[in-house]
């Protein structure tokens, strides 16, 4: 046993003050309980050595330079930068192109209406981009700073996904900053999802009102923007249901169920009609 050096006490496990170099008890470790002499070193910045400073300059970094304006210029519906425009056109043309490789791996048939496929292509650009205004709005509405920013494992993904028949469509996301409790992150969040609930029950009304091959265009919208409004609602990880159940269980499972009803009919029932 060691004897505090402050209160004299007894210790079993005594604590080494780095600046002083003496031994203290539980109570007393802190160099503030113990009237440190050496409190001039406690105060005192740290030097940063040439090596820290040398692996510092040497670090690749890979940063967004958020320019914190208003979250919406005055009177208009949404405010975007030079470079979130940049980012949602990168976006839209990996989408895009995801969306015209589909018949290489699922429907050679495709191939032969360039104008269905060109609209199914439209429709699966359009449903993911919709997904994501919809979170940027609803923050800016909150007076958030939002952006779409593309991010580099998820541009990669979705680059190597346009040449497997397993589809990955992440090229990025709306970033969002600022201070928010959580209803507003829950109410953005679920805007995205519910977006795509509502372009599910449009297309859904088109596949009754037109007949022919465009039809197929309507079932297909119906499919992609269900199964994106369900699988974003997924309560996990960084995806738009977890932070819809944190904020509220009961609008996450009136959503949640609304979503994964009309997979169910998009999946089964639509697809053989």
């Amino acid at each position: 046993m060691v004897k505090c050096w402050q209160c004299d006490t007894e210790t079993y496990m005594p604590f080494k003050c780095p600046y002083c170099s003496q031994y203290f008890c539980v109570e007393h470790r802190l160099p503030e309980n113990h009237n440190c002499s050496r409190q001039d070193l406690v105060r005192a910045p740290r030097a940063i050595s040439p090596e820290e400073t040398k692996m510092a300059q040497s670090e690749p970094s890979y940063r967004y330079t958020m320019t914190m304006g208003p979250s919406r210029k005055q009177g208009e519906f949404a405010w975007f930068s030079a470079t979130e425009i940049k980012h949602l056109l990168l976006g839209a043309l990996l989408t895009l192109a995801i969306g015209l490789s589909m018949p290489l791996y699922w429907s050679i048939a495709l191939f032969e209406d360039p104008l269905i496929l060109t609209s199914l292509a439209t429709v699966f650009t359009f449903s993911f981009l919709t997904h994501e205004l919809a979170h940027k709005i609803t923050a800016q509405r909150y007076g958030l700073w939002a952006e779409f920013r593309i991010t580099r494992f998820g541009a990669l993904i979705t680059l190597l996904s346009i040449f497997s028949p397993f589809k990955v469509i992440s090229p990025g996301a709306v970033m969002v900053a600022g201070v928010a409790d959580r209803k507003t992150i829950g109410k953005t969040s679920v805007a995205g999802p519910m977006t795509n609930i509502a372009l599910t029950v449009f297309f859904l009304v088109g596949v009754q009102a037109v007949q022919g091959p465009i039809a197929f265009v309507f079932k297909f919208g119906v499919m992609i923007n269900s199964f994106i409004a369900l699988f974003n609602l997924i309560p996990f990880g960084v995806l738009d249901g977890f932070k819809v159940f944190f904020w509220s269980k009961l609008i996450w499972g009136i959503a949640f169920s609304l979503s994964l009803a009309l997979t169910i009919y998009s999946y089964v029932v639509l697809s053989f009609i």
